[in-house]
Order: structure tokens, then C-alpha cells, then sequence
């Protein structure tokens, strides 16, 4: 079951990459979450996301393939190319991991 996911679709001559990537959180808790990020090929994501926390891999795996079926419907295939947006993913995981345990920090936004 890949726990990574790399898409694209081509239109008008662009192209528009996600990747999204299930992870689990710090915690030890048996908790995970799903970051994605999307944007224009070649360039920095426009948008970086986070679901979750989900209770185990599993449910995060389900909301993963959902993702993944929704955008097949749209247009976008699978890309096995090296993917170009790890580092703003774990990123989103360290922030995120270092807001777990503290609500009051994440109510604030």
C-alpha cells in the first residue's frame, strides 16, 4: 500500500503537480496525517494542506485513495518522477508535530 502519492495533468501546455504523503505523527500515539502539496511543475507549491490527525495508517491510506480516485476523475495521472516538493512536506510535519500537544498553540491561527 504506497503511502505516497505523485500526480500530474496537463493542460494548455502547463503542467499541475500534487504530491501528498502519509506520515505519522510524533506523538507515538498511533496517529497520522495526510500533507499534500500542489502548483504549476517546476515552480514552489501554491498550496500545502494537512488532513487529519487520523487514528492509524489505515484510515489515513482511505482518505489518501479517495484523493487519489477524485483527481483521476479530473484528469491527472500517476508521475514517477522524483518528487520535487519532499522538503515543503516535511516541513508541514514539523510544524505540525510541533503544534501536537499544544491546542491552545493551534487555536490561535
Amino acid at each position: 500500500m504506497p503511502r505516497a502519492l505523485y500526480l500530474t495533468r496537463q493542460c494548455l501546455g502547463l503542467v499541475t503537480r500534487i504530491e501528498c504523503l502519509v506520515a505519522p505523527l510524533a506523538s507515538g500515539h498511533g496517529r497520522w496525517t495526510l500533507v499534500c502539496a500542489a502548483g504549476m511543475a517546476g515552480a514552489q507549491p501554491s498550496a500545502l494542506k494537512a488532513q487529519g490527525p487520523f487514528y492509524g495508517a489505515l484510515e489515513a491510506q482511505a482518505v489518501l485513495d479517495a484523493i487519489a480516485e477524485s483527481l483521476s476523475a479530473q484528469g491527472y495521472e500517476p508521475s514517477f518522477e522524483v518528487p520535487i516538493w519532499r522538503l515543503h512536506i516535511q516541513g508541514e510535519l514539523r510544524r505540525l508535530n510541533a503544534n501536537h500537544g499544544r491546542p491552545e498553540q493551534a487555536d490561535r491561527r
